[in-house]
């Protein structure tokens, strides 16, 4: 049996910040993932991809992110069961909980944070004649390493953020990129469509809308791609076909756990602590919804950070919080005592 303060969900950015904001106040965590290293989907979908909305990054490559949160925790000693699912949870008398992987490890914790971001997760395929066929032979549904692309045509198609981040970063990257939507408005953020503009213009990146792919050609690798382009058939020749029309996000055993649940995703109260209907079980970043959720990296930071404080605050009832800054206090023997805390003010105006 695994004993820890809180167990965490989800090794995703979000998760591995709790342990942070955890370790501050010396609560122990350990983090379940299903996946076989730390990064959620950092790691697994895009770790080479920019991330441009960190605060004191005006650039950080997805991979970069994820390193360097490991690093910051490094100092707290979290524990992980990775390539592992949480598949059953038990309350106990005391209020405590035990979660049991799929695996059969168990994990005794006094609360649980589920961070597990959209859960697990499947591509959305478009519905085209032997795509499978294809798979991991000119067919990408994700761009893990861009360097795969290097020199390469490539065909991307989508509308959405990803499809025009992608195509904005593979523009330096491949031979020839081609973005194709089956809309003339895209659904992503303004400056990523005026940058798309604007490459289409210098010839590096050729737009095609509306359209649809429609069939792919090669014999033991995909060759080229058929589109319909507003009711004309054209073909394309291409080394690499990448839809990428969203995930397909699912909760898996989760959703069994008799927590309230909204599209898929967990409500939880953001007037306090990002609790669900459950006390003690919480749901934090892209999992979770309240009303004006925003699905954003540094929104999961804040709520893991406010989560963290609430568990600390059930788990010493009348130790009085009082909240310090790193600066201050810097991170060696911050436990949140009001004693402590005068001691920091005191050393910081000597």
């Amino acid at each position: 049996m695994i004993e820890t303060d809180i167990l965490i969900i989800g090794a995703g950015p979000t998760g591995l910040f709790t342990v942070f904001e955890a370790g501050l106040l010396k609560l122990k965590c350990h983090i379940i993932d299903a996946l076989p290293q730390p990064g959620g989907q950092l790691s697994e979908l895009y770790p080479k991809k920019p991330i441009f909305d960190i605060p004191g990054y005006p650039s950080v490559l997805a991979g970069d992110l994820v390193d360097n949160l490991m690093e910051q925790i490094k100092q707290f000693q979290p524990g992980f069961t990775l390539n592992e699912k949480a598949e059953t949870i038990e309350k106990q008398e005391d209020g405590s909980f035990i979660v049991t992987t799929d695996k059969g490890t168990a994990h005794h914790c006094k609360a649980v944070a589920i961070a597990g971001g959209l859960g697990s997760f499947e591509p959305r395929k478009p519905l085209i004649e032997d795509i499978e066929f294809y798979e991991d032979k000119g067919v990408e549904y994700f761009v893990k390493d861009p360097e795969l692309f290097r020199d390469k045509r490539i065909v991307i198609a989508g509308g959405g953020d990803s499809a025009l981040d992608w195509s904005i970063f593979l523009s330096n990257v491949a031979s020839e990129v081609t973005l194709i939507h089956r809309r003339n408005e895209f659904r992503g953020a303004l400056d990523s469509v005026e940058k798309v503009q604007e490459l289409k213009h210098a010839g590096k990146i050729r737009l095609i809308t509306p359209a649809e792919v429609t069939g792919l050609n090669g014999a033991e690798h995909l060759e080229s791609i058929d589109i319909d382009e507003n009711g004309a058939h054209r073909n394309i020749k291409t080394d690499y076909f990448i839809p990428l029309f969203g995930l397909s996000p699912k909760l898996g055993a989760i959703a069994n756990w008799g927590l309230e649940i909204e599209k898929n995703a967990i409500k939880v109260d953001n007037s306090l602590d990002y609790q669900t209907n459950i006390e003690g079980i919480y749901a934090i970043g892209d999992v979770n919804t309240y009303p004006g959720k925003l699905k954003l990296i540094l929104c999961g930071f804040h709520e893991a950070t406010l989560m963290c404080q609430s568990v600390y605050n059930k788990l010493n009832p009348g130790k009085k919080y009082v909240l310090k800054y790193t600066t201050v206090s810097g991170v060696d023997g911050f436990d949140g005592t009001r004693k402590e805390a005068e001691k920091a003010v005191v050393k910081s105006i000597d």
